[in-house]
């Protein structure tokens, strides 16, 4: 069967959780070389507070992802994308540029409460709609050690906030309030809600990848 869905991110995690939810996608690759995709800027704009931003990049994305559509041709069907972020103090703490970023971002993170953001952003070409998912995680207190030993994975160096809840810092997480799948990267709720509003229900098959 045809896929339902363009899914414009690279996100591993996002795929699986489209696949949990039943929705057939094909993932909506970049281009690199002379032929390569603009990127969209995910620089904060002065000033904007994270829930505008998270908002912002989604829909960014999203708007890049049917223009890929429409410029290579391709069947025409939604195009799905999400961004999410951390928030601290009103602060946007996004993916750490290196290890000993990763390090400073988990140590301010430590035994104290933040923010999840997570927008889903769906478009036809013709219309757009967009839904946020906002979790407070709560950290237990984390050593300087345990910091190191989760960083020295590799896990935590492209994902918002330098962890992933899903992996080995499921352990440093005290309390939710919220959406684990937001938390992850794709409120499967809030998405649900999107899909049906283009008449996609869930389906049964696994996702592929065009070019």
């Amino acid at each position: 069967m045809p896929s339902a869905i363009y899914l414009a991110s690279n996100s591993p995690r996002r795929r699986d959780l489209l696949r949990q939810m039943g929705v057939r996608f094909e993932v909506l690759l970049f281009r690199a070389g002379h032929r390569c995709d603009e990127d969209v800027d995910e620089s904060p704009l002065p000033g904007e507070s994270p829930d505008v931003y998270v908002q912002r990049v989604a829909a960014a994305k999203v708007a890049g992802g049917i223009e890929r559509v429409l410029l290579r041709g391709l069947p025409r069907k939604p195009v799905l994308s999400a961004d999410t972020t951390l928030a601290v103090d009103g602060e946007i703490i996004g993916k750490p540029e290196d290890a000993r970023h990763a390090i400073d971002i988990l140590k301010r993170l430590s035994g104290r409460d933040h923010r999840v953001l997570t927008s889903v952003a769906v478009t036809d070409g013709e219309r757009t709609e967009q839904a946020l998912s906002a979790s407070l995680v709560r950290f237990g207190p984390l050593s300087d050690e345990a910091i190191r030993r989760y960083v020295a994975t590799g896990e935590p160096l492209d994902k918002a906030g330098a962890y992933g809840i899903q992996g080995r810092a499921g352990m440093f997480v005290e309390h939710i309030e919220g959406s684990y799948t937001g938390i992850m990267g794709l409120p499967l709720y809030e998405t649900g809600q999107l899909l049906a509003l283009f008449d996609i229900p869930p389906c049964s098959a696994l996702g592929a990848h065009v070019s």
